[in-house]
């Protein structure tokens, strides 16, 4: 085909497009070879326009979220539950977990379109370049939001009395460690020996879990290497070495294979 003729289909397909409407992405899917994104009518969820599934999970978008965040959420999901990359959930039964408690994340653009029927992930808090530029600029919360999403509702009832998110578990006894004492509400003031110190008051004891394993679980996976000035007032121990050797009850159960966590930090390139 001639050059003339590459000139004439483009303006016949930019004309189309700028005529319908149609969705930029309607051209882009193509190289994702994982995911579509469709259209739907879930119940709880008519803020959102479409939607991809990732395993059976559902991530939602708001009308005004970018396709290619959402599509690269979709991404850091499957690789996180499937960290080998070989087309099979790693835990079965986490994934069986998850899907029974109805585990979602929508996406939105403007604070008020947050829907409480799911784990939520601001559009413009999501940075892909991150993965691309050393870890350096502003961080892909795509990282945070999804994990809480397989924590909370994945491996906190799949192993209750492990990672379970209230008094006495293995999980809270450690973070009981991490913050220098048992507080069901944020201290006026953390003890020095503390290394976790989560202070948003809004939090409660099991919230508190959720981010504690967060930042745990994150910086073994080397998400944090980069950012001790900014996260410090929560997490000191913000490298693989630090939490190994200082928190060593945590390390233990993040490094158990019996729950097959991931080891590698997705990076939004799923079976790329």
């Amino acid at each position: 085909m001639n050059n003339m003729c590459l000139i004439i289909n483009w303006l016949i397909l930019f004309n189309c497009y700028k005529n319908t409407k149609v969705d930029i992405y309607t051209f882009f899917q193509a190289n994702d070879p994982n995911f579509k994104i469709i259209r739907h009518s879930d119940r709880g969820f008519k803020s959102t326009n479409r939607k991809v599934d990732v395993f059976g999970i559902p991530i939602y978008a708001c009308t005004d979220v970018e396709d290619i965040k959402l599509l690269h959420a979709a991404n850091i999901m499957a690789q996180y539950l499937d960290n080998d990359e070989d087309g099979i959930v790693d835990n079965s039964l986490l994934l069986k977990t998850l899907i029974k408690n109805q585990a979602a994340l929508i996406m939105w653009k403007k604070i008020s379109q947050i829907n409480r029927n799911a784990q939520d992930l601001g559009s413009d808090e999501s940075h892909p370049e991150w993965h691309r530029n050393g870890h350096m600029g502003p961080f892909d919360a795509a990282l945070e939001e999804i994990w809480h999403v397989i924590s909370h509702l994945g491996y906190a009832h799949a192993y209750p009395t492990v990672f379970g998110e209230f008094k006495g578990t293995s999980l809270t006894n450690a973070m009981d460690i991490a913050r220098g004492g048992h507080f069901t509400k944020i201290p006026h003031k953390y003890p020095k020996i503390a290394w976790y110190t989560y202070d948003d008051r809004t939090c409660k004891y099991d919230c508190m879990a959720t981010e504690y394993i967060y930042w745990g679980f994150t910086s073994m996976l080397g998400a944090q290497e980069n950012r001790l000035h900014e996260i410090s007032k929560e997490w000191d121990l913000n490298t693989l070495d630090l939490v190994k050797n200082i928190d060593t009850a945590l390390y233990s159960l993040l490094s158990n294979p019996k729950y097959i966590f991931p080891k590698s930090l997705p990076d939004g390139t799923y079976r790329r």
